[in-house]
């Protein structure tokens, strides 16, 4: 495997499955633009990310595009801290975080790539809480039908970063984009999300054993 960074490798494979989609994003002003009502938007920003960090589990389907417009679609779980799973219609491959690592299995090629969550900015929105600390943050910006809140972490992601759009009304999550260090963006839209319920363990299970043995079957 090439000695690229974890990320670009990352990319790399999410841009060669199409794992996400790349779609005309609105350009949210920085903090510091927004004074006097940095402090408003980003205490409203939180108490929609409070309120989508306390579900713990929600399903539902997607749709994406990767970098270069491709689309493709499929079911999605997730389950907090850390958990996710996608599996696409009409293609072999399937994406499994477990709360450690992320998993990117193509079942036709027999292949399991794995990465660090803790390396990806996927991780901030899986957290058990988003936390719009002036760490972590580095846009909101409010419209009537639109909050759109940037997070990001120079230390730990470099220039990657995630995009969230929420329903201000409901404070459901419509929709994520990752910008990777190119910057090329890879976005995910869900929609009939049923929030809440079981999910079975089993659906987050990435096989080590079998990985580091050689034994990747489906």
């Amino acid at each position: 495997m090439a000695h690229t960074s974890l990320l670009a490798r990352l990319r790399s494979s999410l841009a060669r499955f199409g794992l996400a989609a790349a779609l005309s994003m609105t350009v949210a002003l920085p903090i510091a633009a927004l004074a006097p009502s940095a402090a408003y938007a980003q205490s409203a920003a939180q108490r929609i990310a409070d309120h989508f960090s306390s579900v713990p589990s929600m399903h539902g389907n997607f749709v994406q595009f990767d970098p270069n417009g491709r689309q493709s679609e499929g079911k999605f779980y997730i389950e907090r801290p850390g958990k996710v799973r996608f599996d696409y219609t009409n293609t072999p491959l399937r994406v499994i975080a477990d709360g450690s690592n992320v998993a990117i299995n193509n079942k036709k090629l027999n292949t399991w790539d794995t990465y660090p969550l803790s390396e990806t900015p996927l991780k901030l929105l899986l957290d058990r809480r988003i936390d719009l600390s002036e760490a972590n943050i580095q846009s909101v910006k409010e419209e009537p039908d639109l909050t759109t809140i940037v997070m990001g972490d120079r230390s730990v992601f470099g220039n990657s970063r995630i995009t969230m759009m929420f329903d201000p009304k409901t404070s459901d999550l419509k929709q994520w984009t990752i910008r990777d260090k190119q910057g090329r963006d890879t976005t995910v839209m869900i929609f009939d999300v049923q929030e809440g319920g079981n999910i079975q363990d089993s659906a987050f299970k990435i096989p080590y054993t079998a990985i580091s043995q050689g034994q990747t079957g489906n």
